[in-house]
């Protein structure tokens, strides 16, 4: 029989490469990665690690294994979902995982019409950059969290997760006039940290209009982004949510580019009492920001 839990340190080596990363997603040491992994070897009866001095390849057995663990998974917390639903009171842990802006703006009265309605769940948010979010929704240390896309960063599709769309904003360009992108070719820039997806969305526009920005200074706070624009340091790209307080002397132009954000929850978590109630109630304060 294949242990499960093996089987997800599987399935998070075919995501992060390394054993490492895995190790760091999972929270235990290197070494109880390979020992789990070996382990699952010896179960299959076949190899499912290629090792070549400090790196590893999944085999042809291994990759089809992974595919089997992510039905198997999706099954046990469907399972797990339909158990819950025998339960006359939502309790238990709750965790969120948001970035800045939907964090006041989404996540806030989410968080005050669960609390009303659940009195006993217990509320849990993490603040962190979306692209950080699939890894930890496979972990299981987030229950749900909130993904975004833009026109020029699309996500791809993350096995083992649903996603369903939330919000959808418009981008503007922040300068000191109301400009096109072109414009400012030759302007200094203000764009997240390299990495983000605020920073290659940044990087990608002004591609798309034909130049690379020359970036002056890294912030990944809107309300920071926009105090450096009014202090004319740059310009910058700033979503919708990220326009909430916009300093004088800021003009603001909305470019036709979009930023679309998305729940994500663990395949076969969607109908499960705690995560339906968290799907609905964060629908709800999606649709009211849009108004």
């Amino acid at each position: 029989m294949l242990d499960l839990r093996r089987l997800r340190l599987l399935r998070e080596l075919a995501h992060h490469r390394t054993i490492a990363a895995v190790a760091e997603a999972m929270s235990y040491t290197p070494s109880a990665v390979s020992q789990q992994l070996t382990a699952l070897e010896r179960e299959a009866g076949v190899p499912l690690l290629e090792r070549t001095g400090r790196s590893v390849t999944l085999t042809p057995a291994a990759l089809r294994l992974v595919e089997h663990a992510e039905s198997v998974l999706a099954i046990m917390e469907q399972a797990s979902a339909e158990l819950a639903t025998a339960r006359t009171e939502l309790t238990g842990a709750l965790r969120i995982g948001a970035f800045t802006t939907a964090i006041r703006t989404i996540l806030s009265p989410a968080l005050v019409s669960l609390s009303r309605d659940h009195p006993r769940l217990e509320l849990l948010v993490t603040e962190l950059d979306p692209a950080a979010a699939p890894a930890a929704l496979r972990a299981g240390t987030l229950d749900i969290a909130l993904v975004q896309e833009y026109d020029y960063v699309p996500i791809d599709p993350e096995p083992g997760l649903d996603t369903e769309p939330l919000l959808t904003e418009t981008v503007h360009l922040a300068a000191r006039t109301t400009d096109s992108l072109a414009d400012h070719r030759d302007s200094p820039w203000i764009a997240g940290t390299p990495g983000t997806l605020c920073h290659t969305m940044t990087v990608r526009a002004c591609l798309a209009a034909g130049f690379t920005p020359r970036i002056r200074h890294h912030a990944d706070d809107f309300g920071t982004v926009l105090a450096l624009v009014a202090a004319g340091q740059g310009v910058a790209l700033v979503p919708e949510l990220g326009v909430q307080a916009v300093p004088a002397g800021v003009a603001l132009t909305a470019l036709p580019t979009y930023r679309r954000t998305h729940l994500a929850y663990r395949r076969g978590t969607g109908d499960h009492p705690v995560i339906a109630a968290a799907r609905a109630a964060l629908q709800d304060a999606g649709r009211a920001e849009s108004c």
